[in-house]
């Protein structure tokens, strides 16, 4: 059942009347939304000047849950010669390119929270788990992306623009090899 006019986008009809109603009274901007990160990107005297990534959440259609992407790398085993397949998580991204330009299948590249002293938080199960206290300070790059249909998806949440560790600096945890 709807609330307004047989539509049945009701809650979007209200907040759009609200967000209306705000930007009538004043400058309703946000500090941190994917306009103003794209802004900052583009922009060379906005963010950093040197940012070369717009990092991202997403929210599950569904369950409102944030997406916690999933990848496997290969790495060395000391110098041995040896490798092993690890696995990191993360719930930060940066959009890599369109697989189709009608469609809306994305590569994404998982970006790794990192804290001051260079250490990455392990697992978490939720976003606010993956950013502890004040510690994280930048994001690493891994190379390990995954293609999603946005389509699966009902909320973006932009972070400010950076530029990430390169990947080529990406190496796994001493507990990711076990």
């Amino acid at each position: 059942m709807s609330c307004s006019n047989g539509k049945s986008e009701c809650v979007c009809d209200k907040v759009r009347d609200i967000v209306r109603a705000q930007d009538a009274v004043d400058d309703n901007n946000c500090d941190s939304s994917c306009d103003q990160s794209i802004n900052d990107l583009l922009s060379p005297t906005g963010g950093n000047g040197t940012a070369t990534t717009v990092p991202f959440t997403l929210l599950c259609k569904g369950t409102c849950e944030y997406f916690i992407g999933k990848g496997i790398f290969e790495g060395p085993i000391g110098g041995s010669g040896n490798t092993f397949f690890g696995c990191v998580e993360s719930p930060v991204f940066r959009a890599k390119s369109f697989e189709d330009d009608d469609e809306c299948c994305v590569k994404l590249e998982l970006l790794l929270p990192v804290t001051e002293g260079g250490g990455r938080p392990g697992p978490k199960d939720d976003l606010c788990g993956f950013f502890p206290g004040r510690s994280i300070r930048d994001f690493q790059a891994t190379g390990i992306c995954f293609t999603v249909d946005l389509n699966c998806f009902c909320g973006i949440q932009c972070l400010p623009a950076i530029t990430p560790l390169p990947a080529s600096e990406f190496s796994p945890d001493e507990d990711e090899k076990k």
